[in-house]
């Protein structure tokens, strides 16, 4: 499915880039930093929101403070490829809270996620218990991250954090 692309200027790209990592800043400092004042980029900003550009807004976590610092990559092959089966797995992932990302793969597996845990102990249950009973699973391979060094777009920290 191909969806129509929104036809974004100048001004609405500088919006788009100041808040991916500035989401809290006031509409009056957003106004200031492009270049307009506050009436048409309140409107800008209205139409990126109405339109789907921006999907909303949410606070980033620091997963090392929160105990998560777990993290693996999982190649998941499946035994069926037709489109009710991608859509059945599709289902299924995403409701599995510590899969943080999915992606259909053109290449040698069907899948990669990344999954985020407490530790190699909470990833096995995870694996055993999650993942390998989704939908046409017929089997995966782990790649353990030793260290995040970019992470959401931001340099990670050099201290061997994931």
């Amino acid at each position: 499915m191909v969806e129509k692309t929104l036809d974004l200027d100048g001004f609405d790209r500088k919006i788009i880039n100041i808040l991916s990592g500035e989401g809290r800043i006031s509409v009056t400092e957003l106004a200031r930093r492009i270049g307009l004042s506050k009436s048409p980029t309140q409107a800008r900003l209205k139409r990126l929101e109405e339109s789907g550009v921006i999907r909303g807004y949410r606070a980033l976590y620091d997963p090392i403070l929160l105990g998560r610092d777990h993290v693996a990559f999982v190649e998941v092959k499946l035994s069926d490829t037709r489109e009710a089966a991608l859509a059945a797995f599709n289902k299924a992932v995403v409701v599995i809270p510590e899969v943080e990302q999915c992606h259909l793969i053109a290449g040698a597996f069907d899948y990669l996620l990344k999954v985020r845990t407490d530790g190699m102990i909470g990833y096995r249950a995870v694996l055993a218990e999650k993942i390998s009973t989704l939908p046409h699973v017929s089997h995966t391979s782990t790649y353990v991250a030793m260290q995040a060094v970019k992470e959401d777009g931001v340099g990670g920290n050099g201290g061997g954090g994931t």
